[in-house]
């Protein structure tokens, strides 16, 4: 019996730690791509507008492929899509809100990327979880423990102790503006943290499954990123056209910007929040290393006692969430109850 329950185990165990490697990776390449594609030299660059518009609309093209595996039949399929969304418009207005603020969220990704080093942009994003917490709070009403405030203080002096450049340290490249860079970075995550808390706010109570939510997001994230490529660049568009600069280094930012959120939605169901953090802390650390041989950047001591604090912050905050205290009287209430009946 105890080897049958073993080996009933061990799929879910290494698929745990399948879900470990692939949020690291997927953390990891998704900023170290971007950066690589934005400070390339010698070639045409691309308008990230029309970068983030593609990301949605190939998530929103997968989505829609997976919904129809899942009905088994077109006809299925499109009865499926008239009646949750041609039907039932008022949830599209809900979606369009997280959908608005995801795609300006991933216009100002490429913004950070473009002034900031991958690690320090890796380090400086988990300020996400101070930003998601916080409208946890307010918006959904939920508790914290008091070792995820104190992982919170943590985390604002490890992302704090990142930005101090010892007066040794080379400057940023002409080209690179740290300013901007944290600037983005920060706004970012308010948005990271609105939108997720948001869209969570949505998903309770709902029926819809996380694929047609997804068509929601993605078709109309491709809307709103015309409308905003349309007020940005339109001049660039209408001299260059649409796909100026793109090339296969382009197209595979644009695979893992848009199918990172969907593969996380996947993986995260066999990952826990203690694993989580552990992902999130092996993608800094990842982050760093390869940034050291490709990026020539340079790891001081104020960076590494950041990035520590900030790794520990993570960890924390994910081990030791917040309990409601058991009342006493629980047990006996039950006890007086049962016998009753």
């Amino acid at each position: 019996m105890s080897s049958a329950q073993s080996k009933s185990t061990e799929p879910h165990g290494s698929l745990k730690y399948l879900s470990l490697i692939t949020l690291t990776v997927q953390n990891a390449a998704l900023i170290l791509w971007l950066r690589y594609v934005r400070t390339r030299e010698d070639v045409d660059m691309f308008l990230s507008a029309t970068a983030v518009v593609m990301a949605e609309l190939f998530k929103c093209a997968v989505a829609l492929l997976i919904i129809l595996y899942q009905e088994k039949s077109i006809g299925r399929w499109l009865d499926y899509l008239h009646e949750h969304l041609i039907m039932n418009p008022m949830d599209n207005v809900k979606v369009s809100v997280p959908a608005l603020v995801y795609v300006l969220q991933n216009n100002l990704q490429f913004i950070a990327v473009s002034n900031l080093d991958a690690a320090t942009y890796q380090v400086c994003y988990q300020l996400k979880i101070l930003t998601t917490a916080l409208f946890s709070v307010v918006m959904l009403s939920k508790k914290l423990s008091a070792a995820q405030w104190v992982s919170l203080l943590v985390l604002m002096i490890g992302v704090a102790a990142v930005q101090i450049k010892p007066s040794d340290v080379e400057a940023s490249p002409k080209h690179q503006n740290v300013f901007i860079g944290m600037l983005a970075v920060i706004t970012s995550c308010l948005m990271s943290g609105f939108a997720g808390v948001y869209f969570e706010k949505i998903l309770k109570g709902s029926v819809q499954s996380v694929w047609l939510r997804n068509v929601q997001l993605g078709s109309l994230g491709t809307v709103i990123g015309l409308v905003t490529l349309f007020l940005k660049d339109s001049k660039s568009v209408s001299e260059h056209g649409f796909f100026y600069g793109y090339d296969w280094a382009v197209w595979i930012a644009i695979l893992l910007q848009s199918l990172g959120g969907l593969l996380v939605a996947v993986v995260v169901k066999y990952a826990d929040n203690i694993l989580k953090g552990f992902a999130t802390s092996a993608a800094i650390v990842l982050s760093c290393i390869i940034s050291m041989y490709f990026f020539d950047f340079h790891l001081t001591l104020q960076f590494a006692i950041g990035a520590l604090l900030v790794i520990t912050s993570v960890y924390i905050y994910g081990r030791y969430p917040y309990t409601p205290p058991e009342h006493p009287s629980n047990g006996l209430y039950q006890t007086q109850t049962t016998s009753k009946v």
